[in-house]
């Protein structure tokens, strides 16, 4: 279109229909208008896909949660008289004493309903027990953890915590009341004391978290010397980002002194051990068996170091429960937890 403009102008420009100003001046404007029109066409492309993107968010802000929000409720747990109170998103009982029990539970995640996680899943979990999941990858023993902590819902079956179903309980009540590791634990780019008590402070509703009760629960986790002997600021000592400044052994044990800082009455505890070198795993496994005392506890792990001394080992294979309890038995018995801890070329005393 401008080469032919341009060509007429010309040619208007020789016959002295035209100036030669006045057609320098005309094909500028239609230069102009044409990169408007151009521009103009990117803008609304644009325009529609940020129309397209803040639909999606809207229907994200928008959707009501399965799983009611954990927002933080009111401080007072129990009436006067002891009783249990009603909250209205959840029951909220006097006490947690610790017993669990999984009742023919069947899960598959929601991005792959067609494949199931847990079948007819049972388990009955003693209060003050230590209970250990075992079994290849796959088999269903992160989930189980997951599902504890009502991250998802079960489409089948129930899991009780002394009694109450999962789903009537508070959540936020229901996860001050478990402390949780992971095998890969987060740190921030904070202090280590910022790192023991992030979150604390919120989920408690406590002005301020003591230095006396921090220290405690560092050394309950078996951090607390290496925290005042080998960090040069101690308890104020920049850990970097994603703890770059601690090797793996020591963010895993701030992070037990993190769960046990809220005195769960539940601990879970994801391949605690599983990405360590034989000294750091020493020292995390004498954490971890300070923080089982007095606690339900439930580990998944590979090692047999860390569940031999379980009260009962659950072995799963397929998404069911192939065997239950004590390792003497199970070494016995069970073809499939032999050939679990033959592949660790461990020597086991029988």
């Amino acid at each position: 279109m401008l080469n032919a403009s341009l060509w007429f102008g010309f040619k208007l420009v020789v016959d002295g229909h035209l100036t030669l100003g006045k057609l320098t001046a005309f094909q500028s404007y239609i230069f102009l208008v044409g990169t408007g029109l151009g521009n103009t066409s990117r803008f609304i492309s644009q325009l529609f896909e940020a129309k397209g993107a803040s639909a999606r968010i809207f229907q994200l802000l928008e959707r009501v949660p399965v799983i009611p929000s954990p927002i933080s409720s009111s401080n007072g747990d129990e009436n006067a008289d002891g009783n249990e109170k009603k909250d209205p998103s959840g029951s909220i009982p006097s006490s947690m004493i610790g017993n669990i029990e999984l009742k023919n539970v069947s899960f598959a995640y929601p991005s792959r309903p067609d494949v199931p996680v847990l079948q007819n899943f049972q388990l009955f979990i003693p209060a003050e027990s230590t209970v250990a999941l075992v079994g290849a990858s796959g088999s269903g023993k992160s989930t189980v953890v997951s599902l504890l902590q009502r991250f998802y819902d079960i489409q089948n079956g129930s899991i009780l915590y002394d009694g109450n179903d999962i789903k009537s309980l508070n959540l936020p009540w229901l996860r001050r009341q478990i402390g949780y590791v992971q095998q890969e634990p987060q740190m921030f780019g904070l202090t280590v004391r910022q790192n023991v008590v992030y979150g604390i402070q919120e989920i408690e509703g406590k002005e301020k978290v003591t230095q006396q009760e921090i220290e405690e629960a560092c050394k309950a986790a078996n951090a607390h010397d290496f925290i005042v002997n080998s960090l040069g600021d101690g308890y104020d000592t920049l850990v970097g980002e994603r703890g770059v400044k601690l090797s793996g052994g020591q963010k895993q044990r701030i992070a037990i002194a993190r769960a046990l800082l809220v005195k769960p009455r539940i601990l879970l505890l994801d391949e605690a051990t599983s990405a360590l070198d034989a000294e750091s795993e020493h020292m995390v496994q004498e954490a971890i068996d300070n923080a089982v005392v007095g606690r339900t506890v439930i580990i998944v792990a590979h090692r047999l170091s860390t569940v031999k001394e379980a009260d009962q080992i659950v072995v799963l294979d397929e998404s069911r429960i192939v065997d239950v309890g004590k390792h003497d038995e199970l070494f016995v018995r069970c073809e499939r937890y032999k050939n679990l801890i033959k592949r660790q070329s461990v020597l086991v005393d029988s």
